[in-house]
């Protein structure tokens, strides 16, 4: 049972101590989170409060059934391009309705590729490549904002 909800082999040894800690760093990743959630929604061409809402479900869910305790987890800048590309594209629905359907669906494809035991994928991403990656995505983040910045 373990396996599939992680949090039952900490949770007998949590003690206030711990919850102490957990509470002052909860406080902090909040202070963090809501203009940064705010600030990648906008990069998505979506409304300012979508950006809180998709930044609150995967925070509790990754509680439950996460396995890492140092991975930080919820929006993120290339997530917000992409999506803003992604919706951009198409027409039939509205900008919200449509980054709802993409989130479910890329929630769906993640779940299955998770239960075939796909993740060994990644290994097979060079450091050049990831770097790469990052790197072009920052640029393109930089890029994007200029219009904002000279109006």
């Amino acid at each position: 049972m373990t396996r599939f909800l992680p949090f039952l082999t900490w949770l007998p040894a949590y003690n206030r101590t711990t919850f102490t800690s957990d509470l002052i760093a909860a406080l902090i990743v909040t202070v963090m989170l809501i203009p940064q959630s705010l600030a990648y929604a906008l990069l998505a061409g979506l409304p300012p409060e979508t950006g809180l809402y998709a930044s609150i479900l995967p925070l509790i869910a990754y509680a439950v059934f996460g396995t890492s305790r140092t991975l930080a987890v919820g929006p993120v800048a290339v997530v917000s391009l992409m999506t803003a590309a992604a919706i951009s594209k198409q027409t039939v629905l509205p900008p919200i309705e449509a980054a709802m359907w993409l989130a479910l669906l890329s929630g769906g494809f993640l779940l299955l590729m998770g239960v075939v035991r796909f993740g060994f994928l990644a290994n097979f991403l060079s450091h050049p490549v990831v770097s790469g990656f990052i790197t072009a995505s920052g640029i393109i983040i930089a890029l994007s904002q200029v219009k904002h910045l000279l109006g």
